[in-house]
């Protein structure tokens, strides 16, 4: 399954060299890997226990049930399945859902966290709430949570130089599964003392014990969301830390503890939710993981050279993970040297990605240099 890298690009190099006429012919790399599932972590049989006996019957006899993504139960509304990719949708049966059959799910569970969260001991499933303004459970996403090997052939050569990555996407298009698999890698393979700070059991999973997705990484887990950013800290002051992985940064808080982590030299692999590097840069919370943006006055001549207005923006200063990976979906994801696209962004012009896909057959195709249309 592990594939070995090889390059000479200067894409990863610190000094990238400039060009002064636009490249129009990429470099393909193609790599013959392949996704698939662990097949202990992709146990449904304990997600299904908590379900109703009619949905649990009808879901063990699914056909797509290995592209089982959610399965939805609203008070009052459809019991529905949702499915990865063309699969859809579909409801389960034509009576709505119950409160008896959502408190049967909710004590099934046990409890649930000050984030709405929940996981069921021993695997990667999730539990999510939905509440009414009492604070009664009215609804219940169950999320699968599977081990998928494979996604780390997308960036095992970025891996290798111990730089910081933050991957950007959004919600449901597997940010998580490859922090997971990132997190067995390096503490496995590569021998990197690891620590993930689990905020709410997702790349861990449900328990004490950390599930064998993560392999031998330590896991930290957080009391309440609001105290994430200082259990990041905590890790790195304890624990002695090659590499610290965080899912879902967002706050204030949590992008100050990034900087902080990285000014020690620890490498850091996280998640934002986003689209593109745009987002993230137009996110005043955000942008400082990309160096930050300011608004400078220039002077006349200098605006004359850049042949611009007076006031420009530009990048206040260094950014704390020097990639960043857009994945506009499981198998196309699109790579920025931060510092250099941020850059380009902030002059009106199209940064030069790295863009790594997977064809029909599951190669992974890496396109260097290329300037996305």
């Amino acid at each position: 399954m592990s594939v070995c890298y090889t390059t000479s690009s200067s894409f990863y190099k610190h000094h990238i060299p400039t060009y002064s006429k636009p490249i129009s012919i990429s470099t393909r790399t193609i790599i013959a890997t392949k996704c698939t599932p662990s097949d202990d972590a992709n146990d449904i049989h304990e997600l299904l226990k908590i379900l109703p006996h009619d949905l649990r019957d009808n879901l063990v006899v699914e056909s797509k049930r290995d592209q089982l993504l959610e399965v939805i139960l609203d008070l009052g509304r459809l019991p529905e399945a949702r499915y990865l990719g063309d699969s859809g949708r579909r409801y389960l049966r034509d009576t709505e859902v119950s409160m008896e059959e959502l408190e049967y799910a909710e004590n099934a569970i046990g409890e649930i966290g000050g984030d709405n969260r929940a996981g069921i001991t021993g695997t990667l499933h999730r539990i999510s709430a939905v509440r009414n303004r009492k604070g009664v459970v009215v609804g219940l996403t169950c999320r699968v949570g599977r081990a998928v090997r494979g996604h780390i052939d997308m960036v095992r050569d970025l891996l290798q130089f111990g730089e910081s990555i933050l991957f950007i996407g959004r919600p449901g298009v597997g940010k998580t599964t490859v922090m997971r698999e990132i997190s067995r890698v390096l503490s496995d393979e590569l021998q990197k003392r690891v620590v993930v700070v689990d905020t709410s059991n997702e790349i861990g999973g449900g328990g004490d014990i950390p599930h064998p997705a993560i392999g031998t990484t330590r896991r930290m887990q957080v009391s309440k969301p609001s105290m994430q950013h200082k259990v990041m800290i905590e890790a790195v002051e304890n624990h002695m830390p090659e590499v610290i992985i965080i899912d879902e940064i967002s706050t204030r808080d949590e992008v100050n503890a990034c900087k902080s982590i990285a000014e020690r030299g620890v490498m850091l692999i996280g998640s934002a939710h986003g689209d593109r590097l745009e987002n993230i840069i137009k996110n005043p919370v955000l942008s400082r993981l990309a160096g930050g943006v300011e608004t400078v006055t220039l002077g006349d001549e200098e605006a004359r050279k850049r042949n611009s207005r007076k006031s420009v923006s530009q990048r206040s200063g260094p950014s704390t993970f020097p990639f960043m990976i857009e994945m506009r979906d499981r198998h196309y994801w699109v790579v920025h040297k931060t510092e250099r696209s941020v850059d380009a962004l902030l002059r009106g012009e199209k940064p030069r990605v790295e863009v790594r896909k997977r064809d029909k057959q599951m190669k992974v195709i890496i396109e260097k240099w290329k300037i996305e249309d």
